[in-house]
């Protein structure tokens, strides 16, 4: 039987970021992609967005 590790409020939180980001069709901050980015750099743009 597999155990799946649960992911972190802090994986979850940036993981709907990065969602919520791509459906505003931002891909790149940067130039890096946004899944290199960290929480901190993802919210930053995120806040100034909206």
């Amino acid at each position: 039987m597999e155990h799946q590790i649960p992911e972190s409020k802090f994986e979850d939180k940036r993981s709907v970021i990065i969602e919520d980001l791509v459906a505003q069709n931002v891909f790149k901050i940067d130039g890096r992609q946004l899944y290199e980015l960290s929480l901190y750099e993802l919210m930053k743009t995120y806040t100034d967005k909206n």
